[in-house]
């Protein structure tokens, strides 16, 4: 943390300008060969980003190998889960088929894949049939984004930060190696954690970002020291257990008080040069993408404390 803190504070806080998503790749690997905790690479990377989508690419990729330790960080990472039907396990019916006698093999679609083309590798949760109760047994698959069979087709860009790109994903009789098929229970083991360690690094990285802004913009010490604050609390979080239900309610508190914060920068955003607070304004949607699934996290931790209280 001390050498987080160091950066974060002394770092000039002027980014380079990130024109692409190589561009900003060459910045985050860099910071990632200088700091070995994902979360700190997710703040150092949205410190040094310069808008909101790069600093959310560093958040989403770290998160990532906060998930699977094992990846290799020279590497950019996907996701693909959502399917047309949603992000539910019942919802999943890229189907992962095999060994009798052959090789394990992949078809089905995935429509909305988060960095797209730009992935090296592919994360893809599939089913491989129902169990006893009929329910989707679901593996998570670790896929070279160039392997035969693999189709990603660019999606529009979104109304909010337009410059990270998605894609469609369409995997046709793809072969999948044994070792690619990753142990443990697909949803379990990766999907369900995923989305308290994505908010942990996600909200890193932008809290690295407003850290930036206010250090240029000569916004008051208070406000940047309340900012380090949010930090340090939510890079506490990202260590946490990711399935504990007093990780999610001690992350749904630090969500809450995020959000007080924003409010009491409105003022602030005058200080702000055009281009960045024209991008705020723009892209500050993101955040409140998933709102119900974090509420609905929320509620289900207190049902589980009252329970455990209860006993």
């Amino acid at each position: 943390m001390d050498e987080l803190s160091r950066f974060l504070l002394s770092q000039p806080p002027e980014p380079p300008v990130l024109d692409s998503v190589d561009a900003w790749w060459t910045r985050h690997l860099a910071l990632a060969l200088r700091f070995s905790t994902p979360v700190d690479v997710a703040f150092a990377g949205g410190f040094s980003a310069d808008r909101l989508a790069y600093a959310f690419a560093s958040g989403y990729h770290s998160a990532l190998r906060a998930l699977l330790p094992g990846l290799p960080r020279e590497h950019r990472y996907a996701l693909c889960a959502t399917e047309a039907q949603g992000g539910h396990p019942a919802a999943m019916a890229t189907r992962l088929s095999g060994p009798s006698g052959g090789p394990w093999r992949l078809e089905g679609t995935k429509t909305f894949v988060t960095l797209g083309r730009a992935a090296d590798e592919l994360l893809v949760v599939a089913t491989e049939g129902q169990d006893e109760r009929g329910r989707n047994r679901l593996r998570l698959v670790r896929l070279d984004a160039r392997r035969a069979g693999v189709s990603l087709s660019d999606l529009p860009p979104p109304p909010f930060v337009p410059e990270l790109p998605h894609a469609e994903l369409r995997l046709e009789a793809v072969e999948v190696l044994p070792g690619e098929v990753l142990p443990g229970d697909g949803y379990e083991r990766f999907v369900k954690p995923f989305r308290t360690v994505e908010d942990c690094h996600v909200f890193a990285a932008v809290l690295g970002w407003l850290l930036q802004v206010a250090r240029r913009s000569g916004w008051p010490d208070e406000t940047r020291e309340g900012l380090l604050a949010l930090g340090v609390m939510l890079r506490g979080l990202a260590l946490a257990h990711p399935a504990a239900p007093e990780t999610h309610l001690a992350l749904a508190g630090a969500m809450d008080l995020l959000r007080g914060q924003l409010e009491t920068l409105a003022p602030l955003w005058e200080r702000v040069d055009v281009t960045t607070r024209e991008r705020w304004e723009r892209d500050r949607l993101l955040l409140q993408v998933a709102g119900k699934a974090r509420a609905k996290r929320r509620e289900s931790a207190r049902d589980k404390l009252s329970l455990v209280v209860r006993t």
